[in-house]
């Protein structure tokens, strides 16, 4: 074979010709496509493919030499017209979206445009299965957030879980004595009192000594849920040890915190709590102080709320007790 001297042109290769059309035409119709030439100054048509044939539901005879207001409505047929007029005066392709409502049905189209001399091509892709590719992406993606979100919780509960007493759902002690240090902090900082109550239930009635532990559980737990219902999101409340709970009432002074605990013990003592059938009622007694106010150290502090609740044990339980504020200061 002969290279082409210099400036020659290469003559069309028919193999690669009918090969790109082949490829070309097996893309279109993978994607959905339908292709048209028309004649660009009337708008009729010249050619469909067979796609386009199917689309329009009649045979690709019928079709050449019929304008867009012959097979749409005035609306549609309109809004095509104006689209080809603007790809023919920008004297380059140009994408555009339709949506038609064909047979009753709504279809998006991406049309692609082009003009060469008196002919004007037009190549429809259907947008349904790009669509709904889309749309599955976007629901595989809100799957995938809410995934995350629920991880992310479910790391949460197990990071809380680790910190709260599995009988009561109050915080642990250890846990606890961090806050009651860090408010310590604040308090000493930001020149403001804290209250802190030490809670004891008071010997089990009957009905809880008959029915043992099962009835102690349920009723740790009402009193867990008392606690972190009457308290606010700032204060903290756990599982002291045994029988003993322990509230940090966050920025109240000591009247206030009495008030609040007087108005907890009344709903303890008034609280059913139900078991095999049985009414389980119990109470609680409960010592109160305050930093700095009746403590100037966490330890003066915890002993101050020990000698409050021993005190209000010895008038009976079912009572809240103040602890002393001391006159004078060493």
């Amino acid at each position: 074979m002969t290279a082409p001297s210099d400036g020659a042109e290469l003559a069309p290769d028919p193999v690669n010709q009918t090969l790109s059309t082949r490829l070309l035409t097996t893309w279109l119709h993978a994607e959905g496509g339908l292709l048209a030439v028309k004649d660009a100054t009337s708008g009729r048509y010249l050619h469909v493919d067979a796609a386009m044939a199917r689309f329009f539901g009649r045979p690709a005879a019928e079709l050449i030499g019929r304008l867009d207001s012959e097979l749409f409505d005035a609306v549609t047929a309109t809004a095509l017209r104006a689209a080809e007029q603007t790809a023919l005066a920008q004297q380059a392709p140009l994408w555009s979206e339709h949506r038609l409502e064909w047979q009753g049905q709504s279809r998006d189209f991406a049309v692609l445009r082009a003009g060469a001399g008196e002919l004007l091509g037009s190549l429809w892709l259907d947008r349904a299965q790009a669509n709904q590719r889309e749309q599955q992406l976007r629901m595989a993606l809100e799957q995938l957030e809410q995934q995350q979100r629920a991880n992310a919780e479910l790391r949460r509960e197990l990071a809380d879980q680790a910190l709260r007493d599995s009988a009561s759902g109050l915080y642990t002690r250890t846990h606890f004595e961090d806050q009651l240090r860090r408010e310590a902090d604040l308090s000493t900082r930001e020149h403001r009192e804290f209250a802190l109550v030490l809670i004891e239930l008071d010997p089990a009635t009957d009905a809880v000594q008959a029915l043992g532990e099962p009835a102690r559980q349920h009723v740790l737990e009402a009193l867990g849920r008392l606690l972190r219902g009457g308290t606010r999101a700032m204060d903290a409340s756990c599982r002291y040890d045994g029988n003993r709970f322990a509230v940090l009432l966050s920025g109240v002074g000591l009247a206030t915190a009495h008030s609040r605990m007087e108005g907890l013990r009344r709903r303890c003592a008034t609280q059913i709590v139900l078991l095999d059938g049985r009414e389980l009622g119990f109470s609680v007694a409960m010592g109160v102080a305050s930093y700095p106010h009746t403590a100037q150290t966490l330890d003066e502090l915890r002993d101050a709320c020990d000698a409050a609740l021993a005190e209000a044990r010895r008038r009976g339980g079912n009572h809240v007790t103040l602890a002393s504020i001391p006159l004078v200061r060493p």
